[in-house]
């Protein structure tokens, strides 16, 4: 048995008509919104580079030390390789999307033994200065390294344009997303 139509409906008017057309001017208004170009404003006129070219070539290059992050964890602790490779895989794609030139491959794990000191290798980033001692430990140290990275990204986003903008909070919900599953898994 079909419903009558609601009484605000005048008699004749399909409510499917009304609903489209306010789904098409909506359709309508997104576009137009979305097909302006934001102009760069934060360009200097001495030739700097603008703080959205700046952001994104520091978003590159925290990626990129993120991957070697991830690379210390598995190279140290092979067992999490199958856990920790698809969330490498996708901060390879992050830096890749900033403009990153070639993050590191994927590291290979060899299965030799742990070595008892870790001071003869130089480490391959700042953040990646101490490699850690247990794999909870790594879980933790890559953990802490995305969640200051969705913190720092979260803050930039309100300087930089539009595009750059919704890449840096894709970026960042991902990160926040890697931060729960690095600190869920290990409990």
């Amino acid at each position: 048995m079909p419903f009558p139509p609601p009484p605000h409906t005048p008699p004749g008017a399909s409510p499917g008509l009304r609903r489209r057309t306010l789904l098409a001017s909506a359709a309508g208004a997104a576009l137009l919104a979305g097909c302006t170009a934001e102009p760069d404003t934060t360009a200097t006129s001495s030739g700097s580079p603008s703080v959205a070219e700046r952001t994104r070539a520091r978003a590159a290059r925290d990626s990129t030390g993120l991957v070697r992050q991830y690379d210390t964890a598995i190279a140290a602790f092979p067992a999490l390789a199958e856990r920790l490779s698809e969330l490498r895989a996708e901060v390879v794609r992050h830096a890749k999307s900033f403009g990153s030139a070639e993050p590191t491959p994927t590291p290979t794990p060899t299965p030799t033994p742990k070595p008892a000191s870790t001071s003869a290798s130089a480490p391959a980033s700042p953040a990646a200065a101490a490699a850690p001692t247990s794999e909870r430990d790594a879980l933790a140290g890559l953990a802490a390294a995305e969640r200051a990275l969705v913190d720092r990204r979260t803050k930039e986003l309100l300087d930089v344009p539009g595009e750059l903008a919704r890449l840096l909070a894709s970026v960042a919900a991902a990160g926040a997303a890697h931060v729960y599953l690095l600190t869920e898994g290990a409990k």
